[in-house]
């Protein structure tokens, strides 16, 4: 039996190298070396923004006198997103019961960190320091990522030491074994324990994704998941805005369109399976049937894309559906008061 293993630390190998263009099917060169394939050009930019996190978290142990409280240190990495105000992404699961966080940069200075906010359905953490001539990452757009793309992990699996993996990108809009808001990228670079938080990068050196799990036995078997750069900079965005997600209820279940159903009404989408009295939904005219075909004027994969679209909203908000009924098109708008009585949360392993 397969198990989901939430890592523990991510950081960058160092490699160093002149900055090069790119190669025969877009593989970067080094042109100081004649051409040469590698990505030492790429990492040598992506070395100063990824952190080593190391944390404190206190834990009950069992001695001759009884159980007593200890700190148990474990490390982690981060990434500097925005070197302006200091901001750290990593994972929830590397900062959450943590009684105390350091940052450690590639140039060797030491900080203490600061929680922003974490969010645990998508296992997103930002953090927060006070340094002068931080470096961020650039910034590259989960949505234009396509299986088969070259990418680079990068980390400090099982504490050996600063280590960089290749591979490409297996599969795209993964779940896993969890609840929660999840849209994985997965990848057979190779992640191990130890390699939360950190940076899954294009040839570029563009920030794709947020290592976060592996399947297997707690060791790489060559399936490992990141959270997509697009929804962690959304849940981001309102952790430093608000601390918190604060998600709605919506008060409707959905099922993937049947080819049959798309083609009846001309869409694919997300099918309307139920809908709760006195809901969001229900408010909305919303009915067993419909479906929703866009979310704010963006178009809607399928259920899954929905669920992680509608996590991302908070209690306040008002959004914007387009609907297929029958061979109708009508658009609708939801109201999202209501907070909802259950958080979503992955089941931690």
């Amino acid at each position: 039996m397969t198990s989901f293993v939430r890592g523990a630390a991510l950081a960058v190998g160092v490699l160093a190298g002149a900055v090069g263009c790119a190669g025969a099917a877009g593989f970067p060169v080094d042109e100081e070396r004649g051409g040469m394939p590698t990505f030492a050009p790429v990492l040598a930019r992506v070395l100063p923004s990824v952190v080593n996190i190391n944390t404190l978290s206190p834990v009950q142990v069992r001695s001759p006198a009884g159980l007593e409280q200890r700190l148990v240190p474990s490390s982690a990495s981060g990434i500097v997103v925005d070197a302006e105000r200091g901001y750290i992404l990593t994972n929830h699961h590397v900062v959450a019961g943590a009684s105390w966080m350091g940052v450690a940069l590639a140039d060797g200075r030491m900080f203490e960190a600061k929680v922003v906010g974490s969010d645990a359905a998508t296992d997103i953490g930002v953090l927060k320091i006070v340094a002068d001539n931080l470096k961020q990452i650039p910034r590259g757009r989960s949505a234009d990522v396509r299986v088969g793309d070259i990418v680079v992990a990068v980390g400090n699996p099982f504490g050996l030491g600063q280590t960089a993996t290749m591979g490409m990108v297996s599969a795209l809009a993964r779940r896993v074994e969890v609840e929660g808001v999840e849209d994985y990228i997965q990848t057979d670079a190779a992640l191990n324990p130890g390699n939360s938080g950190g940076a899954l990068i294009d040839v570029t050196g563009a920030l794709i994704g947020i290592s976060a799990a592996i399947i297997g036995p707690r060791a790489n078997v060559g399936i490992g998941f990141a959270v997509p750069i697009d929804l962690a900079r959304l849940v981001m965005d309102q952790l430093i805005k608000y601390g918190s997600m604060q998600r709605p209820a919506i008060g409707m279940d959905v099922v993937d369109v049947t080819p049959d159903v798309a083609a009846a009404v001309g869409t694919t989408g997300a099918a309307v399976h139920g809908v709760r009295p006195a809901s969001a939904a229900a408010g909305a005219d919303l009915r067993v049937g419909d479906v929703i075909h866009s979310f704010n004027g963006v178009a809607v994969r399928d259920a899954s894309d929905l669920v992680n679209r509608f996590g991302t909203t908070r209690v306040g908000d008002r959004v914007r559906l387009g609907i297929a009924r029958g061979t109708t098109r009508l658009e609708v708008h939801l109201d999202l008061n209501e907070p909802r009585a259950v958080a979503l949360a992955p089941v931690q392993p």
